[in-house]
């Protein structure tokens, strides 16, 4: 999916916020996002959510800065934030879930890095402040801290830079890089393609400590094991032709 021009406000930070069947949070999670004072522009798309959770959006439909696009069916994170992207108006771009895991609080120290001009894409680290590990038990949650340290692992390598927490929710840059960006992968392989595309650009990369809380699968978590296997593959096939390019 290739992102069309669009205008920029370079006082404005854009959070797009994909949303499935969650009823139960997207109220209070756009509520903690618009009491965060940034000037900022809510992006949120409905992924054919089926719950309910298209009617709680209607009660945010007439705040100015909020836009809500619903999709007819569930086409997956990676599409939504890429109809997201095609919208967004500001200089910095923010992917933001639609559940309680990650805290719209950490907006501020997210964008500090890019705004001092160090850097134009930031990722919000859960490993750094050690909360990865503050999930629910049991092995499916230890599996998963598991998997994301393997991925780890396996992109620091490749990429020659070390990323702590690639699976993170919290993507952060510039909407320059936005229109650079060359997105295919419709599910949660999306967080490994963007990371991929910006090291095919250059472009280092900031990691940033946040707060998290994870949630249990009762409580509305989404992320299986065939996602997990899924993104293993894709990362295993950008390490095989990134390692090809190089002998080539």
């Amino acid at each position: 999916m290739m992102i069309e021009k669009f205008p920029q406000q370079k006082k404005l930070l854009s959070i797009i916020v994909p949303v499935y069947n969650e009823k139960h949070t997207i109220n209070k999670i756009l509520n903690k996002i618009l009491k965060i004072k940034i000037n900022k522009e809510i992006i949120v798309v409905n992924d054919g959510s089926f719950d309910g959770t298209k009617a709680q959006l209607k009660k945010f439909s007439k705040k100015k800065n909020i836009k809500i696009i619903n999709l007819n069916q569930n086409y997956g994170k990676g599409y939504a934030i890429g109809k997201g992207l095609k919208k967004v108006s500001g200089k910095i771009i923010i992917i933001q879930d639609a559940d309680l895991e990650y805290d719209p609080n950490d907006y501020k120290k997210l964008i500090k890095p890019i705004l001092n001009k160090s850097f134009k894409f930031v990722i919000g680290s859960r490993v750094l402040t050690k909360k990865i590990s503050r999930r629910p038990p049991g092995l499916i949650f230890k599996a998963l801290v598991f998997v994301n340290k393997l991925f780890s692992i396996l992109m620091s390598f490749t990429l020659n830079q070390t990323i702590t927490d690639p699976q993170s929710c919290y993507k952060v840059f510039t909407s320059d890089i936005a229109k650079k960006l060359h997105l295919k992968e419709n599910g949660f392989s999306f967080c490994n393609e963007l990371i991929f595309n910006i090291h095919k650009m250059g472009i280092k990369i900031k990691e940033v400590p946040i707060s998290y809380n994870g949630r249990s699968y009762k409580d509305g978590k989404k992320i299986k094991l065939s996602d997990g296997i899924k993104m293993f593959i894709y990362i295993l096939k950008n390490i095989i032709l990134i390692n090809l390019k190089k002998i080539v």
